[in-house]
């Protein structure tokens, strides 16, 4: 893949490296435009993309991110049910979030339900290295296409399979989806406030996305592991899992003690204060003072109130949670008193934890995100400039890239079984004929 190619249609700058050798260095940090290395991580691994929506598709995601060819494997008619998820875009095919999270995919269109589709699905499977797919365990199974059949085929083959509750266990047919997967999960169960209706954990698909980072991990680990061997393996993983692996010590505590945590609302019960707080201007922060060095520079330094960190009073963490609520109203009523902006400057200065509450209003005027290329902007031709989150993580030498955004449908499906597969222009004329593709 070229530099021009990696870089088209992308308005991204990166801080400029430094290299001891060429370069004096110049005390402070510049933002300059850097060339795209000219490999990455993972090129010359391909993968399959046949999975919808997001858990499982977003590993594909990351690695097209970092060189891997992605070939979104879609129904011919109408392809991932993502393209109609969301906000509608210019293109008829696509919604904005089809245009972020199918970044860097060619499209390809196969129809798994036919004999034939599923044959030709097979031979594009035999030409590439992993596999990432989403159906209800079986499924893959019933048309042709599952693990034992992918891997007589291709024995060094790495297969991700994300479903809602794994390929085993009694509710392994159940369906999936973000929402019950932090229901049944244990996250939701605490998010809100006590006694009242445990509410979702954000809008956003957060277990879908979770699912599948572990997901990459998996198929990196497997990637590595048939390096040694040369055997390939596949990957089973229930979005609930990703949820449940990030309840810290819950299940330690319930095992040894009992212990159920609860809803604890916007704070937390070991420590104190620790939570959100409204500011002058109806804006809001967080603030986090988890031992009593903390509280104490909050007190001190930023309320200018040291009576509050005396041992007589709540100076020292038991006793603040002993009165959690007195303390939240004191330093609330203090935090009312200034702007956002006045509240982060007095508070930094004190060196007192403390982050704003940002709307993605906020997110966008924000500098930092500017500065670490957290948005960047992508000119897609069918539907203009489009901003979508960067790359993350960011590597040093190999940083990953956006090359375009989500594909129209089918828009490489000829290209690709001519070129990988050697179809014939007739071959392909047949299969549009009789809806393979």
């Amino acid at each position: 893949m070229s530099q021009e190619t990696q870089n088209s249609g992308v308005k991204e700058t990166r801080q400029a490296a430094k290299d001891a050798d060429t370069k004096e260095p110049t005390g402070r940090a510049e933002e300059q435009p850097v060339a795209e290395p000219k490999g990455l991580p993972l090129d010359g691994i391909r993968v399959v993309d046949v999975g919808n929506f997001i858990a499982g598709p977003y590993a594909a995601s990351i690695l097209s991110e970092f060189g891997a060819e992605v070939y979104k494997v879609e129904y011919p008619i109408a392809g991932d049910p993502m393209r109609a998820l969301g906000t509608p875009s210019r293109r008829q095919d696509s919604t904005l979030f089809w245009l972020s999270e199918a970044r860097n995919r060619k499209s390809v269109t196969i129809n798994l339900r036919q004999p034939t589709g599923a044959k030709l699905f097979r031979k594009l499977v035999a030409k590439c290295d992993v596999v990432v797919e989403s159906f209800r365990p079986g499924t893959m199974e019933s048309w042709g296409v599952g693990w034992d059949e992918l891997n007589k085929d291709n024995p060094g083959l790495v297969m991700l399979r994300v479903t809602g509750y794994g390929q085993t266990g009694p509710f392994r047919d159940h369906r999936g989806f973000a929402h019950l997967a932090h229901a049944f999960g244990g996250l939701a169960y605490l998010c809100g406030f006590p006694g009242q209706t445990p509410t979702i954990p954000g809008p956003n698909p957060l277990a879908d996305y979770m699912v599948s980072l572990y997901g990459a991990i998996g198929i990196m680990l497997a990637l590595r592991h048939r390096e040694q061997t040369g055997r390939g393996q596949y990957i089973d993983i229930g979005t609930y899992e990703a949820v449940f692996r990030q309840l810290d010590e819950m299940s330690t505590a319930y095992g040894l003690h009992g212990k159920i945590r609860e809803r604890e609302g916007a704070g937390t019960i070991i420590a104190c204060p620790h939570g959100h707080f409204r500011t002058k201007d109806d804006k809001w922060v967080a603030i986090a003072c988890t031992n009593d060095k903390m509280f104490a520079r909050l007190a001190e330094d930023a309320m200018q109130r040291p009576e509050l960190a005396a041992e007589g009073t709540f100076g020292l963490k038991h006793k603040r949670l002993a009165a959690h609520d007195e303390v939240d109203r004191i330093v609330g009523d203090w935090t009312a008193s200034m702007t956002r902006d006045e509240l982060m400057d007095k508070c930094l200065a004190a060196q007192v934890p403390i982050g704003a509450l940002n709307s993605i209003a906020d997110i966008f005027a924000d500098p930092h995100y500017q500065a670490r290329g957290n948005l960047v902007t992508v000119n897609d031709p069918d539907v203009g400039e489009i901003t979508v989150p960067g790359v993350i993580p960011r590597l040093s030498e190999t940083p990953g890239r956006i090359e375009h955004l989500g594909p129209t449908l089918g828009n490489m499906t000829d290209k690709v079984l001519a070129e990988l597969l050697g179809m014939t222009t007739a071959e392909l004329a047949e299969f549009h004929k009789n809806n393979v593709v």
